[in-house]
């Protein structure tokens, strides 16, 4: 089978069993890396940048999706670990979170092995991705230009934490002190749900949608909705990891403990990253992050290959 990747053999070169395909050991590292300082920076897993470009390097859709989710685990453990010393995760937020995200995640796998038996996995995911970071690209780079204009206003941004919506108005309510809230525990589990069924079927970490729903949806403090997001990224990743092995066994060993390592470095230079720079500033760069990847995501869809037919094995 041909290397897709478009690297030379070489000593940095390393042959992927599962993936079927050779890439370079330090590019997989720095990507992993890359990934690694998101998830610390910014309480997101990553997958939504790594899965893609993956992607671009020549690994089969089925493999970077299930070997995605590890990376993720692994670098949110880093991530929890620094944001635990700054006490900043609401364990029973997270826990209500977790018990949603296993439910999405057993739900995702059986939607994933679904479309890969019926051979349109590819396809699905690539327009998927096109356009989820389409939508969310747009979306943070307009709030992040706005959180820029109004910088000089020290209220702007700002988002009551006491007030009322919909979802305080749902029965189940729970305290949960870290975070100062007192709320049904029906959103922060559908929500967990969500994100779990996201992991499972795009190798995301869900973080793009989770953060920002329990901010504005649940009234929970920026701060703390990270450490708590990334505490939940934690397990649910490692429980789609084990059941992708188990059930696709599409999880490259090889692949997944080199993003590991960067991934792990990643975060803590990530977290150090957040405590100093401004959030509109880190926001807006990432937003046109996840513009550039969409973009280059929809090109390879609608532009005519170089090559006509291509032999892949299955």
């Amino acid at each position: 089978m041909p290397d897709r990747s478009g690297a030379g053999s070489g000593r940095m070169q390393i042959y992927l069993p599962i993936a079927e395909v050779s890439v370079n050991s330090v590019l997989l590292l720095t990507i992993g890396a890359l990934v690694g300082v998101l998830s610390g920076m910014f309480g997101v897993g990553g997958g939504f940048i790594l899965t893609p470009l993956l992607f671009f390097i020549g690994i089969p859709p089925t493999v970077a999706v299930a070997s995605a989710a590890n990376q993720i685990a692994g670098s949110s453990f880093s991530a929890f670990l620094a944001h635990l010393k700054r006490r900043t995760v609401d364990f029973r937020m997270g826990t209500v979170l977790l018990l949603g995200g296993m439910l999405g995640s057993w739900i995702g796998v059986h939607i994933f092995t679904y479309l890969r038996k019926a051979g349109q996995f590819e396809l699905v995911i690539s327009l998927l991705y096109v356009v989820m970071l389409g939508t969310i690209g747009g979306l943070m780079f307009t709030e992040s230009l706005r959180a820029i204009r109004r910088a000089r206003d020290p209220n702007a941004g700002l988002i009551p934490r006491k007030r009322h919506t919909w979802a305080h108005g749902l029965p189940l309510k729970m305290r949960f002190r870290t975070s100062n809230l007192y709320v049904s525990a029906i959103p922060p589990f559908a929500i967990g749900a969500i994100v779990g069924i996201l992991a499972a079927v795009m190798g995301v970490g869900g973080g793009f949608v989770m953060v920002p729903a329990m901010i504005y949806i649940i009234g929970m403090p920026t701060k703390v909705v990270v450490g708590t997001s990334v505490y939940q990224f934690l397990f649910v990743t490692s429980f789609t990891t084990i059941l992708q092995s188990i059930e696709n066994k599409s999880v490259d060993i090889f692949l997944a403990v080199i993003l590991l390592v960067g991934g792990v470095i990643g975060a803590q230079i990530g977290v150090a990253f957040a405590a100093r720079l401004r959030a509109e500033q880190l926001r807006i760069l990432l937003a046109l992050l996840v513009l550039c990847v969409c973009l280059k995501l929809a090109l390879d869809l609608f532009l005519r290959p170089a090559e006509l037919y291509s032999l892949v094995a299955g």
